[in-house]
């Protein structure tokens, strides 16, 4: 009877020490993971927050590992999906560790379902709290730091997973060739929401400058170009002395250079190259100074001309039609204008602006101010008369359309808020407009 009692105990212990000699290893491994996890974890988040100066000294470092972390984020995408494979792997066995461990003991205990869902919970927080959220929010704080004691891991795990992580990127690049993307629109409008919403919190100026970098990516060639009929170019065959009188009315730059008709453009002039022969008599060939020209479809859009500026170190350039005609000009400075608005220099003058504001309802436009520029001048989208204007791209040109007809002085016509008046026209253009705002519009807007 004496002995029951130490029987007991003895059992006790000996249950607990299978325990330990059964369990103890599985959680030293668990612990092992769990800290891997963290460390790559918070790898991928230093490596992929290092800021431009982080990038710059370690560029300019002859330390083995800071320029180690360069040569892997010389592939990114590479880099990324190695610790993400490598992560998941990690994962992933801590998960299959503890499901077999949690099998194994509802074996011994069948009643211990419960312990399933504990475990599950407490694996769960423990994988994101310690082994995601914490490293990355101190690797976010500590980039540089994380990233130089990790690059050894990191190269180590890019080398091990490469042939994965290479089938990784080439498939998401197939995907991202194939997948058709959309909403485009959807984001413009939102875009264009955003900014209306912040009409109470800032200026006219800042909401016309933030509508112009919404919109700028959207506009076309034809939509910021100048139109072909107010084109100043030279013939080729003009003199040397007929060309300076020319250059000295025009007050231009740079002037495009053509043969029999606009359609025939050379190249173009720039006033910069004459400067050393100023001296020259009227037989200089001032012709073997035209640089060649850059013609561009009308459908191009304005962001990429920009860069397309930018590397060819251009400032002008000639649109063209389908049939290879010319339809207009346009240049850097029509470009920067689509944002900032209107740009004067010194030799700009203030008659030349093409619309007068009359009182807060009514304007006076002339009819080849472009659309995108009558929307600005209104403070409507610059879709606003999308519906209507055809392949129009000026005011005189949406008027047509509305006419059906050259109109006639005097006639009028209205679209959506607006009506338009006919102030002079000939049989062949529209030259001035009034532009007049709906009274139930301004009661509204009132």
């Amino acid at each position: 009877m004496d002995s029951d009692p130490l029987s007991g105990k003895e059992l006790q212990a000996d249950v607990w020490s299978s325990y330990l000699g059964f369990y103890g290893p599985y959680a030293a491994i668990l612990l092992v993971l769990l800290a891997l996890a963290a460390i790559v974890s918070a790898s991928e988040a230093a490596f992929f927050s290092l800021s431009s100066d982080d990038r710059a000294f370690c560029r300019s470092s002859d330390n083995a590992a800071e320029r180690r972390i360069l040569n892997l984020l010389d592939r990114p995408r590479r880099l990324l999906a190695s610790l993400l494979i490598f992560n998941n792997l990690l994962n992933i066995a801590i998960v299959v560790i503890v499901t077999y461990l949690v099998w194994k003991l509802s074996q011994l205990d069948p009643t211990s379902g419960w312990v399933l869902a504990s475990v599950t919970v407490i694996v769960t927080l423990m994988i994101v709290l310690f082994g995601e959220i914490i490293p990355k929010v101190y690797a976010s704080q500590n980039s540089l730091s994380v990233a130089r004691r990790t690059a050894p891991l990191v190269a180590l795990a890019s080398a091990l997973f490469r042939p994965l992580s290479v089938l990784l990127v080439s498939l998401t690049s197939v995907i991202d060739q194939r997948i058709q993307r959309r909403g485009y629109k959807v984001s413009m409008e939102e875009l264009n929401q955003a900014v209306e919403l912040t009409s109470r919190e800032s200026t006219h100026e800042e909401r016309e400058l933030i509508k112009g970098i919404v919109n700028f990516s959207n506009l076309t060639a034809r939509q910021a170009m100048r139109a072909r009929v107010d084109i100043t170019a030279f013939r080729y065959d003009l003199s040397f002395t007929d060309l300076l009188t020319e250059i000295n009315q025009s007050g231009y730059s740079r002037m495009p250079v053509y043969k029999e008709s606009l359609d025939e453009i050379e190249g173009i002039l720039y006033l910069k190259d004459l400067l050393p022969h100023l001296d020259n008599d009227a037989s200089f060939p001032w012709q073997t100074l035209i640089r060649p020209v850059f013609f561009i479809p009308e459908t191009k859009k304005i962001d990429d001309l920009l860069q397309d500026f930018q590397k060819r170190r251009v400032h002008m350039a000639i649109v063209v039609d389908e049939y290879g005609g010319t339809r207009g000009l346009i240049t850097l400075e029509d470009i920067i204008e689509e944002i900032f608005g209107d740009i004067n220099d010194e030799f700009d003058e203030e008659e030349s602006i093409p619309y007068q504001r009359v009182d807060e309802q009514t304007i006076i436009v002339e009819g080849k101010l472009l659309l995108t520029d009558v929307c600005r001048v209104l403070n409507v989208d610059i879709t606003y008369f999308d519906e209507v204007k055809g392949e129009s791209e000026s005011l005189g040109g949406l008027l047509l359309e509305l006419f059906t007809r050259v109109p006639e002085t005097g006639q009028e016509v209205s679209y959506g808020d607006f009506t338009f008046k006919v102030l002079s026209a000939d049989n062949k253009r529209i030259q001035h407009v009034e532009i007049v705002k709906n009274q139930q519009l301004v009661n509204q807007q009132a």
